[in-house]
Protein backbone atom coordinates (compact mmCIF):
# COMPACT_ATOMS: atom_id res chain seq x y z
CA UNK A 1 0.00 0.00 0.00
CA UNK A 2 1.03 3.35 -1.37
CA UNK A 3 1.92 5.93 1.51
CA UNK A 4 -0.72 8.29 0.91
CA UNK A 5 -3.14 5.32 0.56
CA UNK A 6 -2.15 4.61 4.63
CA UNK A 7 -2.41 8.16 5.26
CA UNK A 8 -5.95 7.85 3.88
CA UNK A 9 -7.31 5.41 5.90
CA UNK A 10 -5.76 6.57 8.71
CA UNK A 11 -7.30 9.62 9.10
CA UNK A 12 -10.58 8.35 8.13
CA UNK A 13 -10.28 5.68 10.98
CA UNK A 14 -9.52 8.09 13.46
CA UNK A 15 -12.02 10.86 12.27
CA UNK A 16 -14.87 8.23 11.81
CA UNK A 17 -13.41 7.39 15.65
CA UNK A 18 -13.85 10.97 16.87
CA UNK A 19 -17.10 11.58 15.42
CA UNK A 20 -18.59 8.42 16.89
CA UNK A 21 -16.87 8.85 20.23
CA UNK A 22 -16.12 12.01 21.23
CA UNK A 23 -18.91 13.97 19.26
CA UNK A 24 -16.17 15.96 17.90
CA UNK A 25 -13.74 16.17 14.71
CA UNK A 26 -9.95 15.97 15.05
CA UNK A 27 -7.98 18.93 16.24
CA UNK A 28 -4.78 20.04 14.18
CA UNK A 29 -2.18 18.40 16.13
CA UNK A 30 -4.30 14.88 15.93
CA UNK A 31 -4.57 15.17 12.36
CA UNK A 32 -0.67 15.45 12.02
CA UNK A 33 -0.41 12.53 14.49
CA UNK A 34 -2.36 10.04 12.30
CA UNK A 35 -1.27 11.15 9.19
CA UNK A 36 2.57 10.87 10.56
CA UNK A 37 2.39 7.69 12.02
CA UNK A 38 0.50 6.41 9.62
CA UNK A 39 3.39 6.77 7.06
CA UNK A 40 6.20 6.13 9.81
CA UNK A 41 6.71 2.25 8.92
CA UNK A 42 7.51 3.15 5.33
CA UNK A 43 9.81 5.84 6.25
CA UNK A 44 11.78 3.83 8.45
CA UNK A 45 11.99 0.50 7.08
CA UNK A 46 11.93 1.61 2.95
CA UNK A 47 15.09 4.19 2.78
CA UNK A 48 16.99 1.50 5.48
CA UNK A 49 16.16 -1.23 2.75
CA UNK A 50 16.50 0.10 -0.71
CA UNK A 51 19.11 2.95 -0.04
CA UNK A 52 21.28 1.24 2.42
CA UNK A 53 20.57 -1.93 2.34
CA UNK A 54 20.39 -2.47 6.06
CA UNK A 55 17.20 -5.02 5.65
CA UNK A 56 16.65 -7.27 2.89
CA UNK A 57 13.33 -5.64 1.73
CA UNK A 58 11.30 -2.83 2.75
CA UNK A 59 9.37 -4.72 5.89
CA UNK A 60 11.63 -4.93 8.87
CA UNK A 61 11.53 -3.08 11.99
CA UNK A 62 9.26 -0.22 11.11
CA UNK A 63 6.61 -2.67 10.25
CA UNK A 64 7.24 -5.43 13.47
CA UNK A 65 4.39 -6.10 15.21
CA UNK A 66 7.10 -6.08 18.37
CA UNK A 67 8.33 -2.73 17.15
CA UNK A 68 4.84 -1.32 16.59
CA UNK A 69 3.14 -1.99 19.68
CA UNK A 70 5.93 -0.80 22.38
CA UNK A 71 6.37 2.77 20.17
CA UNK A 72 2.75 3.11 20.57
CA UNK A 73 2.63 2.60 24.04
CA UNK A 74 5.28 4.38 24.85
CA UNK A 75 4.09 7.95 22.71
CA UNK A 76 0.58 7.06 23.89
CA UNK A 77 2.49 7.39 27.85
CA UNK A 78 4.49 10.56 26.66
CA UNK A 79 1.57 12.29 25.01
CA UNK A 80 -0.87 11.98 28.01
CA UNK A 81 2.06 13.14 30.41
CA UNK A 82 1.79 16.38 28.61
CA UNK A 83 -1.89 16.38 28.73
CA UNK A 84 -2.40 15.51 25.26
CA UNK A 85 -3.80 11.87 25.36
CA UNK A 86 -6.14 11.91 22.54
CA UNK A 87 -2.81 12.88 20.05
CA UNK A 88 -1.01 9.75 21.28
CA UNK A 89 -4.23 7.77 20.77
CA UNK A 90 -4.25 8.86 17.06
CA UNK A 91 -0.09 8.42 16.52
CA UNK A 92 -1.65 4.53 17.70
CA UNK A 93 -4.09 4.46 15.35
CA UNK A 94 -2.44 5.67 12.67
CA UNK A 95 0.91 3.47 13.01
CA UNK A 96 -1.02 0.17 13.89
CA UNK A 97 -3.48 0.59 10.94
CA UNK A 98 -0.32 0.24 8.92
CA UNK A 99 0.49 -3.23 9.60
CA UNK A 100 -2.72 -5.15 8.76
CA UNK A 101 -3.30 -2.64 6.10
CA UNK A 102 0.03 -3.99 4.60
CA UNK A 103 -1.37 -7.23 4.39
CA UNK A 104 -4.23 -6.97 3.26
CA UNK A 105 -3.18 -5.07 -0.08
CA UNK A 106 -0.35 -7.86 -0.63
CA UNK A 107 -3.65 -10.14 -0.51
CA UNK A 108 -5.89 -8.22 -2.94
CA UNK A 109 -3.12 -8.10 -5.22
CA UNK A 110 -1.53 -11.15 -4.44
CA UNK A 111 -3.88 -12.98 -3.50
CA UNK A 112 -1.61 -14.15 -0.68
CA UNK A 113 -1.38 -13.40 2.98
CA UNK A 114 1.72 -12.62 3.45
CA UNK A 115 1.87 -12.24 7.67
CA UNK A 116 5.82 -12.26 7.28
CA UNK A 117 5.89 -8.66 7.22
CA UNK A 118 4.79 -8.03 10.49
CA UNK A 119 7.25 -10.51 12.07
CA UNK A 120 10.34 -9.15 11.94
CA UNK A 121 13.17 -10.78 12.99
CA UNK A 122 10.97 -13.74 12.92
CA UNK A 123 10.76 -13.68 9.13
CA UNK A 124 10.77 -16.96 6.72
CA UNK A 125 13.06 -17.39 3.94
CA UNK A 126 10.35 -16.33 2.14
CA UNK A 127 11.81 -13.01 3.04
CA UNK A 128 14.42 -13.13 0.07
CA UNK A 129 11.71 -13.57 -2.88
CA UNK A 130 10.53 -9.81 -2.22
CA UNK A 131 14.43 -8.63 -2.09
CA UNK A 132 14.95 -5.63 -4.21
CA UNK A 133 18.03 -4.46 -5.35
CA UNK A 134 20.32 -1.54 -3.34
CA UNK A 135 19.39 0.59 -6.65
CA UNK A 136 19.21 3.83 -4.05
CA UNK A 137 15.85 5.22 -2.87
CA UNK A 138 14.68 7.70 -5.06
CA UNK A 139 15.07 5.20 -8.17
CA UNK A 140 13.29 2.50 -6.49
CA UNK A 141 10.34 4.64 -5.18
CA UNK A 142 9.94 6.00 -9.25
CA UNK A 143 10.21 2.74 -10.32
CA UNK A 144 7.16 1.93 -8.46
CA UNK A 145 5.19 5.10 -8.80
CA UNK A 146 5.17 4.37 -12.37
CA UNK A 147 3.88 1.01 -12.14
CA UNK A 148 1.19 2.70 -10.28
CA UNK A 149 0.35 5.62 -12.53
CA UNK A 150 0.02 2.99 -15.30
CA UNK A 151 -2.37 0.99 -13.15
CA UNK A 152 -4.13 3.87 -11.85
CA UNK A 153 -4.89 5.75 -15.73
CA UNK A 154 -4.79 2.41 -17.87
CA UNK A 155 -7.83 2.03 -19.63
CA UNK A 156 -8.93 -0.78 -17.55
CA UNK A 157 -8.53 0.57 -14.01
CA UNK A 158 -8.19 -2.39 -11.38
CA UNK A 159 -11.39 -2.28 -9.06
CA UNK A 160 -8.69 -1.44 -5.88
CA UNK A 161 -7.55 1.93 -7.93
CA UNK A 162 -11.18 2.65 -8.77
CA UNK A 163 -11.84 2.05 -4.98
CA UNK A 164 -8.68 4.00 -3.70
CA UNK A 165 -9.77 6.61 -5.98
CA UNK A 166 -13.06 6.63 -4.17
CA UNK A 167 -11.53 6.66 -0.90
CA UNK A 168 -9.32 9.65 -1.77
CA UNK A 169 -12.55 11.41 -2.47
CA UNK A 170 -14.14 10.37 0.85
CA UNK A 171 -11.16 11.68 2.83
CA UNK A 172 -11.09 14.48 1.27
CA UNK A 173 -14.37 15.68 1.62
CA UNK A 174 -14.24 14.65 5.31
CA UNK A 175 -11.24 16.71 6.05
CA UNK A 176 -13.32 19.55 4.81
CA UNK A 177 -15.80 18.49 6.95
CA UNK A 178 -13.57 18.20 9.81
CA UNK A 179 -12.72 22.22 9.54
CA UNK A 180 -9.46 21.23 7.54
CA UNK A 181 -7.37 20.18 10.44
CA UNK A 182 -3.40 20.98 10.28
CA UNK A 183 -4.22 23.68 7.37
CA UNK A 184 -6.95 25.93 9.81
CA UNK A 185 -4.25 25.67 13.03
CA UNK A 186 -1.36 26.84 10.46
CA UNK A 187 -3.34 29.58 8.99
CA UNK A 188 -4.98 30.78 12.29
CA UNK A 189 -1.17 30.76 13.52
CA UNK A 190 -0.20 33.26 10.77
CA UNK A 191 -2.93 35.51 10.84
CA UNK A 192 -2.13 35.58 14.98
CA UNK A 193 1.76 36.28 14.05
CA UNK A 194 0.34 38.84 11.46
CA UNK A 195 -2.07 40.36 14.21
CA UNK A 196 0.95 40.52 17.00
CA UNK A 197 3.23 42.38 13.96
CA UNK A 198 0.85 44.99 13.61
CA UNK A 199 0.58 45.66 17.51
CA UNK A 200 3.60 46.14 17.94
CA UNK A 201 4.87 48.40 15.20
CA UNK A 202 1.61 50.33 15.92
CA UNK A 203 3.44 50.38 19.76
CA UNK A 204 6.48 51.28 18.44
CA UNK A 205 4.50 54.15 16.44
CA UNK A 206 2.95 55.82 19.21
CA UNK A 207 5.75 56.51 21.73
Amino acid sequence: MWPWEHAIMGYVAYSLFCHAYYRDSPGGLEAFAVVFASVLPDLIDKPLAWEYGVFEVGYAIGHSIFFAVPLSIAVGAIARSYGRSRAGLAFAVGYLLHLPADIVDGYVRDDHLSFWIVLWPFQPDEVHHHAHEHTGFADQFFVLLGNYHQELFSDDPSTYALAMLGATGFAALLWLYDGAPVLRESLLAVKHGLERSVELVTDSRSR
